[in-house]
């Protein structure tokens, strides 16, 4: 299976509603600030308007993005992310109680190991306490170790807590089209979101500094390619079982 055609089963799924997803409050694991905004905006601000908020959870503090800033070294960085990812879910109409930080560190989130189970342990201890039924984590092909642990925290995390698993891909819309994957079914639904979609963009561009507009003193630093945020901008989103 090469990525193009994960693309185009991905575009073939069902379309269906937020009673698809999830009955309850969903918990939303993002690798980094932003991730959350970008492959599950929408299902964010239509648990809010169902009136079943979303719980965020921001695995890293978000400092790989800009390594080399001397105005923002990674203190200031991660309080700059964390703001950012403030905003943008105000933007989505989410509570501001509703987002939590758990701050590993940017590009070095445990796989396996010791960090590795007291992150799913803290995940599955989110989602009993704040009432979550569902737990969204990113798709395990994503290309990006952080994704990677982030999908594996996030299934030991909801098989912990007993609450229903759904995965949403970030990286894995731009696979090169002749990317090599293993072959696998691809159940889910395309979850949609166009009644969300101004807002989603709203939140989007909440996240100033990956769209290169705060910090000009790293010339590596990472900005959100156009090609890749354009596919974010379409109706819908895509949640695999």
């Amino acid at each position: 299976m090469t990525g193009a055609d994960v693309r185009r089963a991905w575009r073939d799924l069902p379309l269906a509603g937020l009673e698809a997803v999830t009955a309850g409050p969903p918990l939303v694991l993002a690798p980094h600030p932003d991730d959350e905004s970008l492959g599950c905006g929408g299902l964010i601000a239509a648990s809010v308007a169902a009136g079943t908020p979303a719980l965020v959870a921001i695995l890293t503090d978000g400092t790989g993005s800009h390594p080399h800033s001397r105005r923002f070294p990674p203190s200031a960085l991660r309080d700059l992310r964390e703001t950012e990812a403030r905003e943008a879910a105000a933007a989505l109409g989410l509570p501001a109680d509703r987002i939590e930080f758990l701050r590993l560190r940017d590009t070095a989130a445990p796989s396996a190991g010791t960090d590795f189970e007291h992150a799913v342990e803290r995940v599955a201890e989110l989602a009993r306490r704040r009432g979550c039924t569902t737990l969204c984590t990113t798709w395990q092909h994503d290309p990006h170790g952080d994704h990677a642990a982030a999908h594996a925290i996030g299934v030991a995390a909801a098989a912990r807590a007993g609450v229903r698993l759904w995965v949403y891909p970030v990286w894995g819309w731009a696979l090169a089209e002749d990317a090599w994957l293993p072959d696998a079914p691809m159940r889910g639904v395309r979850l949609d979101i166009a009644a969300s979609l101004p807002a989603k963009r709203a939140a989007i561009a909440a996240h100033a500094s990956q769209h290169g507009q705060v910090i000009d003193d790293d010339p590596d630093g990472f900005i959100l390619p156009a090609d890749l945020l354009a596919l974010f901008d379409q109706p819908f989103e895509v949640f695999l079982e």
